[in-house]
């Protein structure tokens, strides 16, 4: 079979998850490069023993993470595939990959993926929150990351189209590792609302409803982002948990909903508050 398809992963402290995510990517290429941001557990060695080509680059944001790799990786093949470290590729999505790398379209640019997320060892399918469309496959040279500090997403220039098998983002994380890790994020989406991050060359998915999945999403960001501080995410947890069904998955599915969909968003609210009361008192007592 004619391998044309280059994954790139991206890795930090990734021992619990990097061996599946190799698995299914090894069915699909034999280019895998892993871009590692200085791992302190057993991540490397795990890589290397799987044969992946390793490159160790510091951490910044995973948009000028992705956008380092695009730009320095020796990639082989005229197609690129993106994936974190627990992302995994499902069994109907390495059929679809391995079926387009007999003939890939010449009018198509990139293709959406699917993400269905994994908390506490249970698929995560209410609530709105499968599918979730992720730009992860894509032209060399065609495809960009969003420059921004969070919620970074890939984009194209070119045609794209959608491929309906998933990857699975299997989150095994602790619970505090996971709190801390959406406590840092959250700081960086305060960073970005006060204004304090601007764009660079890696430029933006604007929101446009009738556009791509993505903007799409972006659009109803820009609505909820509209919306009175400590009222949203009451009203997007009832949205996602009680309307879009969430409940049906379960204890793990409770847990979910209120740490990601509630406490993730109010945190957010709060920092934000913080933030424009800092602003203010130093605009009542100026230098």
């Amino acid at each position: 079979m004619h391998v044309s398809i280059s994954v790139v992963i991206l890795t930090f402290d990734s021992e619990e998850t990097i061996s599946a995510t190799l698995e299914s990517a090894k069915r699909v290429s034999d280019d895998i490069h892993v871009v590692d941001s200085f791992s302190s557990d057993k991540t490397v060695g795990i890589v290397r023993e799987y044969g992946a080509r390793l490159v160790q680059h510091t951490f910044e944001n995973y948009g000028a993470q992705r956008n380092w790799a695009i730009d320095n990786l020796p990639l082989r093949y005229d197609w690129e595939l993106h994936l974190d470290a627990d992302e995994r590729l499902s069994d109907e999505l390495i059929i679809q990959l391995n079926s387009l790398k007999e003939a890939f379209p010449h009018n198509i640019s990139g293709y959406y993926i699917p993400r269905l997320p994994r908390f506490l060892g249970r698929a995560i399918r209410h609530g709105g929150m499968f599918p979730i469309w992720h730009l992860r496959l894509f032209r060399h040279g065609r495809g960009r990351c969003e420059d921004r500090p969070y919620d970074q997403h890939f984009f194209v220039n070119g045609a794209t189209a959608n491929l309906s098998g998933a990857m699975v983002d299997d989150m095994r994380m602790t619970l505090a590792e996971w709190v801390s890790r959406h406590n840092r994020w959250s700081d960086a989406q305060v960073r970005e609302l006060l204004g304090d991050e601007v764009g660079g060359r890696g430029g933006r998915v604007r929101s446009n409803w009738r556009g791509d999945p993505v903007q799409r999403k972006r659009f109803l960001r820009r609505l909820y982002n509209g919306m009175p501080l400590f009222f949203r995410p009451f009203l997007l947890f009832i949205y996602r948990y009680f309307l879009r069904f969430g409940f049906l998955d379960g204890r793990e599915g409770l847990i979910f909903f209120v740490l990601q969909t509630f406490w993730f968003h109010f945190m957010i609210d709060a920092k934000l508050f913080e933030g424009h009361q800092a602003a203010a008192k130093v605009q009542e007592w100026p230098n």
